[in-house]
This record gives C-alpha cells, structure tokens and sequence, in this order.
C-alpha cells in the first residue's frame, strides 16, 4: 500500500528519513531514481540516512513503475521519494498514484520560487498543472507537521 510520494532533490535525508517516514508510518522506502542505481557513492550515504527497522529500495525509474504495477510491492507500507517534479510526473502518469507531496527542490535560474523551499521551471509549472487538472492532489509541505498547501492554490 502506498502512503506517500514525495519530491524532494536531497532523496533521503534526516528530515525525510524520520520525520516522514514516521509520520506516514513507512516500513518501506522506494528511492525512484535512475541516476543514484549508477552512483556507488549515493547510494551508500542514502543507505546510510534509512532509519532502523525500514526497507530500503533503490531502482531506477522504469524499473519503480513495473514494481509498483506487479503488485510486488503492496505488501509494504510504501513511501516513494524521487528527486524530480518530472520522476513523480512518471511515475504518477504510468502507476496508480494520485498524491504528491513536492518537499525541497533546487532553485536555479531557471526556476520560479513557489513557496519557502519549492522551486519549479517553467516546464515543472506545466507538469503540476497537468497533474491537478487529471484530479491528482498535488502539495507543498516540508515536514509533516507543517500546515499543507495545494499546489493550485499558489501556482
């Protein structure tokens, strides 16, 4: 069973790895990124985050889309993290997910600030409108105990 899908460009991180995954009551994480399956480096400081008693899975992106649409992964209390607006985008579109929380995310000069932490191109705009237009519930939180805000609300 899913219980949440976070965009966060940091993955897994003590904010993430406790606060979240305590709060969702997460006995498994999905690292959706298909850079960090081919980085020996991050995924050993992203094994390094998971907090005790929790599953840790990395898989690229394609690969996170087949797992959830097998069924394999149902049995778990799953919690997905990816790095991107445009990582959730696929897997939401190709998966039966319809949630996003959009955690931090990087500014650049290409981006526009959304919020405190969230910051999105002009392409990431385009991609959450897409998203709230198909139904799906797009947030912005960055711990759980902050007050949650649509993503519609602000775009």
């Amino acid at each position: 069973m899913l219980v949440g899908l976070r965009v966060d460009h940091r993955l897994l991180h003590g904010q993430v790895a406790f606060s979240w995954t305590s709060a969702l009551g997460a006995d498994c994480i999905l690292i959706a990124n298909t850079a960090v399956t081919n980085d020996n480096l991050r995924k050993t400081a992203i094994k390094m985050a998971k907090p005790a008693g929790t599953k840790l899975v990395i898989k690229n992106i394609e690969d996170s889309i087949k797992a959830l649409n097998s069924g394999v992964t149902d049995k778990y209390k799953l919690f997905i993290i990816v790095e991107s607006v445009k990582d959730a985008y696929e897997l939401m579109t190709k998966a039966d997910i319809h949630s996003v929380t959009l955690g931090g995310t990087k500014a650049t000069n290409e981006t526009k600030n959304i919020s405190k932490a969230v910051n999105l191109t002009d392409e990431e705009i385009s991609l959450v409108k897409e998203l709230i237009e198909r139904g799906d519930e797009v947030e912005i939180r960055m711990v759980p105990t902050d007050k949650k805000m649509l993503a519609k609300n602000v775009l």
